[in-house]
């Protein structure tokens, strides 16, 4: 085979099997030097650690936020449905302390009535529960939810709290009226139990709002009635039963004729809230039979 000469002016060319074999060699040459000694160790190395290192970092470090993230949304779930059971639970909690509330108030009110009845145990009574009432925060005027259906009739006197409340003004099968000795225009024969003294006493709603009742006509020249001397109904009322409690004397003032006293009763009882009364059966008429 002659050698390959390069004439003036051509380009030199190397045969393909040349140069395939010279690409050989540098392989194997590669491979000697790769897996018998530690040449290309410290590039290689060199150059792992500047760009896979940082990478793998990074890598490692969304990873570790993803993870937080997935844990922190877990929480977040656990704690809004711990919430919710909360809420349901708050929810019922409130719902029974309503209901033990209301049965407390009954309980209570039940107990009032019931020592109320055993001061009155001479009178016969039944038990009503209001169901209406005339508009404003005062119990004036009311309905009941017994009638003559009951053995209710008209002018029967009517208790609650710690004491009178009115009377049945109208009445029908299974309901009746009852105007409170509050109301404007409504007088009670009253007597002050320490001294036996009478007085009249009168509704007036303007002095409902501090639980105060007038009096008027006691006579009284030696000045025997004091603040807080109890006020009962008297033996002389046409409408209302003896010795029923309408509350206490708060104010005495002298009259401009010098010959009687007036003044304010703090009432027995409280009109602003009531739910429940008695209504005594036995009428003052019966006394003249």
């Amino acid at each position: 085979m002659s050698p390959i000469v390069k004439s003036k002016g051509e380009r030199f060319t190397l045969p393909g099997k040349y140069l395939l074999l010279i690409l050989t060699c540098i392989c194997i040459l590669l491979m000697i030097l790769t897996y018998g000694t530690s040449v290309f160790d410290v590039p290689v190395n060199s150059v792992a650690g500047t760009i896979l290192v940082p990478f793998e970092r990074g890598i490692s470090r969304a990873g570790e936020w993803l993870r937080n993230r997935k844990e922190e949304l877990a929480s977040v779930q656990s704690l809004l449905e711990e919430n919710e059971q909360l809420r349901e639970r708050i929810a019922d909690l409130t719902e029974e302390n309503t209901i033990l509330t209301q049965e407390r108030y009954e309980l209570i009110e039940m107990q009032n009535l019931l020592e109320l009845s055993e001061t009155y145990y001479s009178y016969n009574k039944v038990g009503a529960r209001i169901i209406a009432k005339e508009p404003g925060n005062w119990y004036d005027s009311f309905i009941i939810d017994k009638g003559t259906d009951d053995g209710l009739a008209l002018d029967m006197n009517v208790i609650a709290g710690g004491g009178l409340v009115g009377r049945i003004t109208k009445i029908g099968p299974n309901w009746a009226r009852v105007t409170s000795i509050i109301s404007d225009g409504v007088n009670v024969s009253g007597q002050v139990v320490s001294s036996d003294l009478t007085l009249i006493v009168s509704g007036d709603l303007s002095l409902a709002g501090m639980g105060l009742l007038r009096f008027s006509q006691l006579s009284d020249p030696d000045d025997l009635v004091i603040k807080g001397d109890k006020i009962v109904t008297s033996n002389i009322s046409d409408k209302y039963l003896p010795g029923l409690l309408i509350g206490y004397i708060d104010t005495v003032t002298d009259d401009a004729n010098n010959l009687t006293e007036s003044g304010t009763i703090v009432c027995a009882t409280d009109f602003e809230h009531l739910e429940t009364v008695l209504v005594i059966t036995d009428m003052k008429i019966d006394d003249y039979e």
